[in-house]
């Protein structure tokens, strides 16, 4: 099962400018992702037996057309991610178009 990490481990193959939480010494294309709040749990015999966690992947650019967007996609299938676009959004004071996927894995690993 995916975990963390392997969010990490996906992103780098898309980039090397891939930051947990918050950028430092950005690009003008730059991915920062980070986890945010449990996910889908199961619980049996009065306690958790499963938990997965859900967070966000946030990227940078200004190129239009980028086509790191379908990379980043393409690898979180490879990586056997669950996730989903959730929104994409150009920043007027940044000029940066800006999109965000929400991901899901276990909390395994």
């Amino acid at each position: 099962m995916p975990s963390l990490n392997t969010v990490r481990d996906a992103l780098l193959t898309v980039s090397n400018d891939v930051f947990h939480y918050e950028a430092f010494k950005k690009s003008d294309k730059y991915i920062v992702w980070a986890e945010d709040r449990e996910g889908s749990s199961i619980g049996a015999d009065n306690k958790k037996i499963h938990q997965s966690i859900q967070g966000t992947i946030d990227y940078f650019t200004m190129e239009e057309k980028d086509p790191n967007i379908s990379k980043i996609q393409n690898a979180l299938n490879d990586y056997q991610i669950s996730f989903y676009l959730n929104s994409v959004q150009y920043e007027d004071e940044t000029r940066y178009i800006h999109f965000e996927w929400v991901f899901e894995v276990t909390n395994y690993g």
